[in-house]
């Protein structure tokens, strides 16, 4: 076999292959050597199959083997060799000539073709001791964790029944049956019975729970809506509905208590622990969104800090994705670009930047990692699934299965935990500076926080991490 580089241009690499016809035919020969012990063929003892015979029956088929086996070791040779890391898994070009490639199955010509990959961009980690950050922090405070509780005793306040006769207002409960039907025709989804409705919890299409206030229990009535736009099912979206409605019971909502039985309700043993439970979910929620923001200055001071030619194939991939999303985004709200302001071409540019962002902070958090041998253990991994299997309740064992033989599934797990590990170890290296915010400042909408820019391609550093890359 015979290597020779014919393109190094930045991350491309290009690299041709030639097997000589002697050696597709020794390693034919070797191949229909190792099966003829093997074979059993009407009319032949076992082992006493010719090899001429052997070659016109499973020549061709093993031939393509040796091929198929000739590109695997040429694309571990390349690698090994040249000491590469790949960005992607190598691009094979066979000879377009298909006489060519027929001799060559023949082992009568010889057999050239081309290896083409990217390789991963070399770059020196940067010094970020004089980089300094600022760490956002808020605290729950008691009127927050008294709204809380209001809140959680309005959602499990009971309801009692009106007295005969009376009339539901807002905020009541009505119990219904009913069937919705366009141009006079019932829908798939749009019947129900005994189902429980809080008038004025904009639960159901607009305008369905206006047009119940003031029903009464025995009442019928005939509710007309339009599905909106963007509604989810295609199908229904804008539509105009006639809902035949049975109102079976008009329910009161009873005075909500915060006391300890209401902690009781929610497990706890008293109204204290209770408060202690909110506070703690509230400072949760805190932190989490604190460090969301750090997470999100110390992306943009490595964006800031480090600039190397990225694999275009990984830039391309990570586009498509993002691109993707932008396209479900706009079709699920009803919106064009126009409507955002902006042109596809525009929106396109701008979320190639993002791709190239992702990419290259992915690149950064990998070395990083990789620099400081940080690793997820099994265990860790483990805790994760656990985690996503309490996601789909009544559905574990298959979920469990999915991931257990789908390495892929496995890694998506993983690379969120690396990427974590690595920004905590990242985070040692800069000055952070705690400062006191509140709680609407720490939420403040940011537009670029929330676009796909602020964090790397979290499957590009598990690549990396585990080395698939």
């Amino acid at each position: 076999m015979q290597v020779t580089e014919t393109k190094s241009e930045g991350l491309k690499r290009e690299f041709q292959v030639v097997l000589a016809a002697a050696e597709l035919e020794d390693r034919l020969t070797n191949e229909l050597a190792g099966i003829k012990d093997k074979v059993q063929l009407k009319g032949f003892r076992p082992g006493k199959v010719p090899v001429a015979h052997l070659r016109r029956v499973y020549g061709r088929s093993i031939m393509a083997d040796v091929v198929q086996n000739a590109v695997t070791e040429a694309n571990q040779k390349i690698v090994e060799d040249n000491k590469l890391k790949l960005a992607l898994e190598p691009r094979i070009e066979m000879p377009e000539d298909k006489a060519e490639i027929e001799k060559a199955l023949d082992a009568k010509a010889d057999l050239a073709f081309t290896v083409a990959l990217e390789v991963m961009p070399t770059f020196d980690l940067v010094d970020l001791s004089d980089v300094s950050l600022t760490k956002p922090v808020a605290t729950a405070s008691d009127e927050e964790v008294e709204t809380a509780i209001t809140r959680m005793a309005e959602q499990n306040r009971s309801f009692e029944d009106r007295p005969e006769g009376e009339a539901a207002q807002s905020g009541d409960r009505v119990v219904i049956d009913f069937v919705g039907r366009i141009d006079g025709e019932a829908f798939e989804g749009g019947s129900a019975e005994d189902a429980n409705l809080d008038l004025g919890s904009n639960t159901f299409i607009p305008g369905f729970e206006d047009q119940l206030v003031g029903a009464k229990a025995g009442e019928a009535r005939a509710v007309t809506v339009t599905f909106p736009e963007a509604y989810p099912a295609a199908n229904l979206a804008g539509k105009e509905a006639v809902f035949d409605v049975t109102v079976k019971a008009v329910k009161a909502p009873a005075e909500t208590k915060i006391d300890d039985e209401l902690a009781k309700a929610f497990g706890l043993d008293s109204l204290d622990a209770l408060k202690e439970a909110v506070r703690g979910s509230l400072s949760q929620e805190l932190e989490a969104q604190s460090r969301r923001r750090v997470k999100k200055a110390l992306l943009d001071a490595l964006d800031a800090r480090y600039a190397f030619e990225l694999p275009p194939s990984l830039v391309h991939q990570e586009f498509a994705a993002v691109w993707a999303q932008v396209e479900s985004d706009l079709k699920s709200r009803g919106k064009t670009f126009e409507d955002e302001g902006t042109t596809e071409e525009q929106a396109q540019a701008e979320y190639r930047r993002i791709a190239e962002r992702r990419v290259r902070l992915g690149l950064v958090l990998a070395q990083a990692g990789e620099s400081a041998d940080i690793k997820v253990s099994d265990d860790e991994v483990n805790q994760a699934l656990i985690a996503r299997l309490r996601q789909f309740p009544g559905q574990e064992r298959e979920v469990y299965d999915f991931y257990r033989k789908n390495p892929q599934a496995m890694a998506e797990l993983r690379a969120p935990l690396f990427e974590e590990k690595v920004v905590d170890h990242v985070l040692g290296q800069v000055k952070l500076v705690e400062e006191p915010v509140s709680k609407e400042a720490l939420f403040a909408d940011d537009e670029e926080d929330a676009a796909p820019a602020a964090e790397p391609s979290s499957e590009e550093t598990a690549k990396n991490e585990t080395g698939a890359a």
